[in-house]
């Protein structure tokens, strides 16, 4: 736009002799090539894609540009808790010494949760508590009725020593209290009476399954004569090893399905987790998600960010991340040029929230992340997410095919224009047509905000590659001007469009007529939308019909237009055939 003007000025003012009064054409013509409607199909693409989202997914855009950088987004980090899993475990195991399963571990361990809620007065049930209750009530013959004893006292959970006793009048004997003790491993063996050899082996069996992703508590019993006085810590030694129980984080009901859609879209989705490695390994695989190799954050500590970024391409799985771990890992990836989207809730999350190019929480996350994501779903869902990253790909594929579009006719008018002022003795349309049609152009291309994209567009990221575009523009901007410079064949030679007012007349409107009649081609040959229904093609179809009516009519005559011989048709049907055909064959080269 700014180019093109000076030099049709200098171009007629050198080879023509005309001066300032071209002043107005070049002005027209700057216009013509500016893409106004640039502003208003970003906003509208983008606005209905967001009120799409918040009607039928209830997800909310913050920032609307985010929604276009979520239709980029080819690498998706997120917590495996509350997105993978949901936030409550359950039971996977009950075992005893040998590594059997055995019902009467689970009742223990759950008569230990029951009654360490109810006598200690805990203001809110544990996780893995309420876990081993439903377990009990689903697996035991008698359900919870199983669990029925008289309860004496309890020792809540203590963090410091990560144990939970209660303690029950002994079943079938009187003048005996049951101790019920449940807690981490090393810390219930290290109060039971056993062998180093069988304390070893038990050892072994708890880790073989927290390195398979468990959660693994130990349950032991021990027996004491009926007494008055209170229970300490100090009673909970001597006791008898009874079996293991081993929980699991439930798997998302929806994760499955969506993480197999964003593999499907292109979306490689890193898992960067605080918990540990095995804990993660195992929610990816029951998700069909391969792990690979498990990294585990204080590996990364001594890596430059390079050697980072390469460990980052080929890892699925990081575990025990710090907040600024999490960050440092999604920088490393935009860094390397992947689009990164971070899904997170909490506090922790902030750091990494704000490193990724689009920042997700759920709508109950913490309020400081909510303020600072840009899109906020409904759910911590992946399927809400890759609901969002389609929408954004059709907005995205809106704005890009406008651009192609609209950049490449103006291309080829530049080169047109160009070539008709040096050409010509005359100016190859008046600023009033320019105006006219620069403004029936852009009324048409209102259309692309509405249209639909093709779904082979919505399966890969959607990337806006300077280098692409500039191609794409330079290969159809040539292939335009050359069909520009066959109408001016055509009105020079059929037409005998001369230096007299009625042939400059006729050269005018043969060219604003084959103008209009190519745009409304590339319209409809170069939309990256699809179907011969809908809003481009009845816009295309409406462009052609000014392009062919308007000179016709009084206002054709108040521009300075005249009527063309019929001559004229056919042969321009001629060159917007081949026209028509080179665009085919450029666009089956390009996509």
């Amino acid at each position: 736009m700014l180019l093109t003007p000076p030099l049709v000025l200098m171009a007629n003012a050198a080879l023509r002799g005309r001066g300032l009064e071209t002043l107005p054409f070049a002005v027209a013509v700057a216009v013509g090539l500016t893409p106004e409607m640039l502003p208003v199909i970003v906003t509208t693409a983008l606005a209905r894609g967001a009120a799409t989202l918040a009607r039928t997914h209830e997800v909310i855009v913050k920032r609307l540009p985010a929604l276009h950088d979520l239709g980029a987004v080819d690498v998706v980090c997120v917590d495996k808790t509350g997105t993978l899993t949901q936030d409550r475990p359950v039971l996977d195991c009950a075992l005893d010494a040998s590594g059997a399963e055995d019902p009467d571990v689970l009742r223990w361990a759950a008569a230990n949760s029951m009654w360490t809620i109810q006598l200690a007065e805990v203001p809110a049930a544990d996780a893995l508590d309420e876990a081993l209750l439903d377990a009990a009530e689903q697996r035991l013959p008698d359900g919870l009725d199983a669990l029925e004893h008289d309860p004496v006292a309890a020792l809540p959970f203590d963090p410091v020593r990560r144990l939970s006793t209660a303690v029950i009048r002994t079943p079938d004997r009187l003048g005996s209290h049951t101790l019920i003790v449940k807690g981490a491993v090393e810390e219930v063996l290290e109060r039971c009476a056993l062998g180093a050899g069988e304390r070893s082996r038990i050892t072994a069996l708890a880790a073989a399954r927290a390195d398979d992703g468990l959660r693994v508590l130990a349950v032991a019993l021990g027996e004491r004569p009926a007494r008055t006085r209170a229970y300490t810590t100090a009673d909970e030694r001597g006791l008898t090893f009874v079996g293991l129980v081993g929980l699991r984080d439930a798997t998302a009901e929806t994760a499955a399905a969506a993480l197999t859609a964003l593999a499907r879209s292109g979306v490689e989705v890193k898992v960067l987790t605080g918990d540990h490695p095995g804990t993660a390994a195992r929610a990816c695989r029951e998700l069909g998600l391969p792990p690979g190799e498990v990294v585990t954050a204080d590996r990364t500590e001594g890596l430059t960010d390079a050697d980072l970024a390469e460990l980052a391409a080929r890892t699925t799985v990081f575990a025990r991340c710090t907040p600024e771990q999490k960050a440092r890992i999604v920088r490393v990836l935009r860094e390397r040029g992947h689009v990164t989207g971070f899904l997170g809730d909490g506090v922790n999350d902030l750091p990494a929230l704000r490193a990724s190019d689009v920042g997700i929480c759920p709508r109950d996350a913490v309020d400081v992340a909510r303020e600072t994501a840009d899109v906020v779903l409904a759910a911590k869902d992946l399927t809400s997410l890759d609901h969002a990253i389609a929408a954004g790909r059709r907005s995205g594929g809106t704005i890009a095919g406008y651009l192609r579009i609209t950049l490449s006719s103006n291309f080829g008018n530049v080169i047109a224009m160009l070539t008709a002022g040096l050409l010509l003795p005359f100016l190859p349309m008046l600023p009033a047509q320019v105006l006219v049609q620069n403004l029936c152009f852009d009324a048409a291309q209102l259309a692309f905000a509405y249209d639909r994209q093709d779904p082979a567009a919505l399966r890969r990221p959607l990337r806006l590659r300077p280098r692409e575009v500039l191609r794409f523009v330079t290969g159809f901007g040539l292939l335009n001007a050359a069909a520009d410079l066959a109408t001016f064949a055509v009105l020079a030679w059929a037409v005998r469009a001369g230096s007299d007012a009625e042939g400059q007349a006729s050269f005018h409107t043969g060219w604003f007529t084959e103008n209009l009649l190519t745009q409304a081609l590339v319209m409809l040959l170069l939309r990256t939308g699809r179907g011969r229904r809908g809003p481009v093609p009845l816009a295309a179809s409406a462009l052609a019909a000014a392009g062919l009516l308007l000179p016709l009519t009084p206002v054709g005559a108040a521009l300075g237009m005249a009527s063309l011989p019929v001559v004229y048709y056919p042969l321009v049907g001629v060159v917007l055939a081949l026209y028509a055909g080179g665009l085919g064959w450029c666009g089956r080269g390009h996509r």
